[in-house]
């Protein structure tokens, strides 16, 4: 199994930054990537981006490429995912989840989520 813990989240105002991380702990070795999701209020949940758990490599939903960037540490005993985001936007009001990947047909494990509100 697999624990995460986010945290980070708050209310900034438009053109704003934060950011966002979430801990890992647990079965770390099994991961293949990290996700980060987002649901905003009276919306489905969706995909933000994601960060593969080896490389490095990352993903991200076109409506956060250019503003919101993904990195992690996982060496030193330090197992954690950040979202950085940038130029902030109302439509950005959102709880954030982190999601680890365990397997190819799936996200498995989710924290339980930070809210992130974005107004003046």
């Amino acid at each position: 199994q697999v624990q995460l813990v986010e945290s980070g989240g708050g209310l900034v105002q438009p053109g704003g930054s934060l950011r966002l991380s979430c801990a890992a702990s647990g079965s770390i070795s099994r991961i293949r990537a990290m996700g980060w999701f987002r649901q905003g209020p009276g919306k489905e949940r969706e995909f933000v981006g994601r960060i593969t758990w080896l490389f490095g490599s990352t993903t991200y939903a076109d409506s956060v490429k250019g503003r919101f960037t993904i990195s992690k540490e996982n060496a030193n005993a330090k197992n954690t995912v950040y979202l950085q985001m940038e130029s902030l936007k109302p439509e950005d009001t959102a709880v954030y989840y982190c999601a680890a990947q365990m397997t190819v047909d799936g996200y498995n494990y989710w924290g339980q989520g930070t809210q992130v509100t974005v107004s003046s």
